[in-house]
């Protein structure tokens, strides 16, 4: 159930992977890049200037963040942890809102930095997970595989 919901999660926020077969370790990695790729876009369009697309990319890192990191936390294997997750993924969406509306790149890299410990941590659990996928199964950032991003 968590797997399809992390599938659904990465899907829905417009990126094209191999989700369908990738395992449920590999979509959370999988997430956790998708996040971290919008935020640097959301840095790179900040010191652009570039008010609007920094706002998508802000949009699609709290979407991954909330439709997909947040939505697949399973309460009834570890209730401590999930719980104490959704406080952070909660915390790194109100971070993010208020990066976009005071133009802060502080708050930006500190979800960043949030996202890679956390990511870090879950590449530990399955190493194997963490390892890039063959070439024409590798995770690509959205800006590479959709117009219009």
């Amino acid at each position: 159930m968590y797997a399809r919901t992390a599938a659904n999660a990465y899907s829905n926020v417009g990126n094209e992977t191999g989700a369908m077969s990738a395992s449920p370790h590999r979509l959370i990695v999988m997430l956790f890049d998708g996040a971290r790729a919008a935020i640097a876009r959301a840095r790179f369009h900040m010191e652009a200037g570039n008010i609007a697309d920094k706002g998508k990319a802000i949009s699609h890192a709290i979407s991954i963040i909330e439709t997909g990191l947040r939505a697949s936390l399973d309460h009834a294997a570890s209730a401590d942890l999930a719980g104490n997750l959704d406080t952070l993924y909660e915390y790194m969406t109100r971070q993010l809102m208020l990066s976009n509306l005071h133009n802060d790149d502080n708050r930006l890299n500190e979800v960043d930095k949030l996202l890679a410990n956390i990511a870090s941590a879950w590449s530990q659990i399955d190493p194997a997970a963490a390892a890039p996928e063959p070439a024409n199964q590798a995770f690509r950032p959205m800006e590479a595989v959709s117009i219009g991003a």
